[in-house]
């Protein structure tokens, strides 16, 4: 019996959004038979988490650089 390797994480936040947003696309085209679309589901469910953790972390090290504190941006983009 072979054995299913499961799909590697995205190198990047980056990566991750561009690949989610290709699985949307195809989804959306309502082109994919029943089983690649439930493939591409779960891959999406995994996407979407990665890139959550990907901005919760990097929130969290904006928080320690503001010592704490999430300050407002500044309009004059100084």
């Amino acid at each position: 019996m072979a054995k299913v390797s499961k799909p590697q994480l995205p190198e990047s936040y980056e990566a991750g959004v561009a690949e989610l947003d290709a699985l949307i696309a195809q989804m959306e085209a309502g082109q994919m038979p029943l089983e690649a679309s439930l493939a591409a589901y779960q891959r999406g469910t995994e996407l979407l988490r990665f890139c959550e953790s990907k901005l919760a972390a990097a929130e969290q090290q904006v928080k320690i650089l503001e010592a704490g504190e999430l300050k407002p941006m500044s309009d004059t983009g100084a």
